[in-house]
């Protein structure tokens, strides 16, 4: 499929919408993943806690598309911070997914109670520089915490993979990245099928556009200029949640699927400013 790209300010591009992996392991999720790639994905996003590098590794070995084709992130966990400690981690990760680096890695959480996020950075810079990994970014950081890397590093994250869907649209912070340049990802972009595709106003909007309820929801996320990345073990829920290109939401149906975020609109109540995650 013909899925648009998004530039990072490092002079990369990502797909503008991707397949998660999260809860997905073993033999039937390397048939899973290799379905998503045969599908058309071309972003795979894994991390060292979902426990399944090596599970997307065998896919991607597996698959008839080159590696060259496919852009694949990973994520620190918070156990590993320390600066020595991140870059063995970077590397077991891909031993583990049998890859020579990763095009996107990040770190997961932020962790601020610990307060060693800045040193986790800098092993980035360095992973980067070895040419471990070409991309590098970070997963949940609020505002206040990507200021702190750009001051002590002088380098800041090329995109925040943050949770992101209309119960909970993070509209002041993808203004705050717009304005620095860096990519929102919207993590759980479906809301992880609680609740979201079966609000009303998404069903009536579905109807009118004569697209499922995800696909709606898919190409609001688009048109924020998000990259998203949803998660389905079925083949042709895989391919349906590529098919969002070929039309576009009125500025009045944005403004509706808008209006559906809440202060509580978290799917766990994972707060990055309090949230430990190791």
């Amino acid at each position: 499929m013909d899925i648009p790209f998004i530039r990072l300010k490092d002079g990369q591009h990502l797909p503008a919408i991707g397949y998660g992996t999260v809860f997905l392991k073993g033999s039937e999720a390397v048939s899973s993943f290799e379905s998503a790639i045969s599908n058309g994905y071309r972003l795979l996003d894994s991390a060292y806690n979902y426990e399944n590098e090596g599970t997307l590794g065998e896919a991607i070995r597996k698959s008839r598309v080159s590696r060259e084709e496919l852009m694949v992130t990973s994520k620190l966990p918070g156990r590993y911070h320390d600066y020595g400690e991140a870059l063995k981690a970077i590397e077991e990760s891909l031993y583990r997914a049998h890859l020579e680096h990763f095009d996107l890695y990040l770190i997961h959480w932020p962790n601020p109670k610990e307060g060693k996020f800045v040193e986790a950075w800098q092993a980035l810079i360095e992973a980067k520089k070895r040419g471990l990994v070409r991309s590098i970014g970070v997963s949940n950081f609020l505002p206040e915490h990507i200021e702190q890397l750009e001051k002590e590093t002088g380098e800041l994250p090329v995109i925040n993979q943050i949770e992101m869907h209309p119960f909970f649209n993070q509209a002041e912070q993808r203004k705050w990245h717009e304005e620095r340049g860096i990519v929102t990802e919207a993590w759980s972009p479906l809301f992880r099928g609680r609740g979201v595709l079966s609000e009303p106003s998404i069903m009536e909007l579905a109807e009118t556009y004569g697209r499922t309820p995800a696909q709606i929801v898919l190409r609001w996320h688009y048109q924020h200029g998000n990259v998203s990345i949803p998660r389905s073990s079925h083949p042709d829920r895989q391919c349906e949640n590529l098919s969002i290109f070929d039309f576009e939401l009125s500025l009045e149906d944005m403004g509706k699927i808008d209006s559906l975020s809440r202060p509580d609109g978290r799917i766990d109540d994972q707060d990055p400013a309090v949230y430990q995650e190791f």
